[in-house]
């Protein structure tokens, strides 16, 4: 009966593991639009809305309750690349694990959105549901990137230690920055409630509290952006990792769009778009520097890529998009 089961050749499984990148990233930004349109109690009860399976006409509860919708959809793909996992051909078990974070990581999202909603938005819930989305992307990442690889195919590897540890000291500090984020915005004006309803805000220095988080988020948020600079040289001058190169480039660019989205929206006040923008920012920034780090590898000499000349000078080119969506073959590994 289980020779009946479909299989999934290395190549097919890459793409449904760039698929479940997608959506659990896209899931986080209709998470956002929940909370920052006011339609965090749109749906006041869970599993249903309203004591009724099928919800009244509303805008905030068609919000709330299709983000709900969504995110079920995303726990039903995220299972089936779990599937697909244990059933690549030839099986890795590595990926087999890997993809069952995907599904685990869906139904505790469930679990913990209906304590929230029970718990009528308080910030810790709130908080830990953004955070445990943030940790769910950590796994699909990860999946995706080990997808590229064959098992018998060394990954990438960096010369100079000191660059891959500095690339691994921005991905926690990107850490950082995201939690510092959701405290600031636990004490901010937009607690999701739509009808003012009583929702607690974060008030352990006061008034001043909202303040007093922004500017310790910004000042973590610039010591990210100079780590992300420092790696990007060392990772141009002490290695010949063009990936690399490439991810911290990236990573840079984005820490730049946010930092003067940030400054925007705070000087005028914090309205609930440029929030919108400045969280999805956040969350391509956090797969930025997760890409980093796999980029980084573990520290030892580079393979030779079949490119390069007789004198072991390849070409240092910056890789596109195109590369990074397809597999990594082994003599092409840096």
């Amino acid at each position: 009966m289980l020779d009946r089961l479909p299989t999934f050749t290395a190549e097919r499984f890459r793409k449904l593991t760039w698929v479940a990148l997608f959506f659990l990233t896209a899931v986080v930004l209709t998470g956002a639009a929940v909370r920052l349109t006011g339609s965090g109690l749109g749906c006041p009860d869970w599993p249903a809305c309203h004591g009724q399976a099928v919800p009244p006409i509303g805008f905030n509860t068609f919000v709330e309750y299709g983000n709900r919708v969504f995110s079920a959809c995303i726990g039903f793909i995220s299972l089936f690349v779990w599937f697909a996992a244990w059933r690549r051909r030839p099986y890795r078990r590595d990926l087999f694990l890997v993809a069952g974070f995907l599904p685990l990581g869906c139904l505790a999202q469930g679990v913990l959105g209906g304590f929230t909603v029970e718990h009528h938005l308080a910030p810790g819930f709130v908080m830990a549901h953004f955070c445990l989305s943030m940790l769910i992307l950590i796994a699909a990442v990860w999946l995706v990137w080990r997808a590229r690889y064959e098992e018998d195919a060394e990954r990438p590897r960096t010369e100079d230690r000191w660059t891959v540890y500095l690339v691994r000291f921005a991905a926690l500090l990107g850490a950082g920055v995201i939690v510092l984020g959701t405290l600031a915005t636990a004490a901010g004006p937009h607690p999701g409630d739509n009808d003012g309803e009583l929702v607690h805000r974060l008030d352990f220095k006061g008034a001043e509290t909202l303040v007093w988080l922004i500017h310790r988020h910004g000042v973590t948020a610039t010591t990210l952006g100079l780590a992300v600079i420092a790696a990007w040289f060392m990772a141009r001058r002490l290695t010949t990792n063009a990936q690399l190169v490439e991810a911290l480039t990236l990573s840079g660019i984005l820490m730049a769009a946010q930092g003067l989205v940030g400054s925007v929206q705070y000087a005028l006040k914090l309205p609930a778009d440029f929030v919108w923008v400045h969280v999805t920012l956040a969350t391509i920034t956090w797969i930025s520097l997760l890409w980093c780090v796999g980029a980084a590898g573990r520290v030892g000499t580079p393979t030779r890529r079949a490119d390069d000349d007789g004198s072991g000078n390849g070409s240092h080119g910056l890789i596109g998009a195109e590369s990074i969506a397809r597999p990594v073959p082994p003599a092409a590994l840096r």
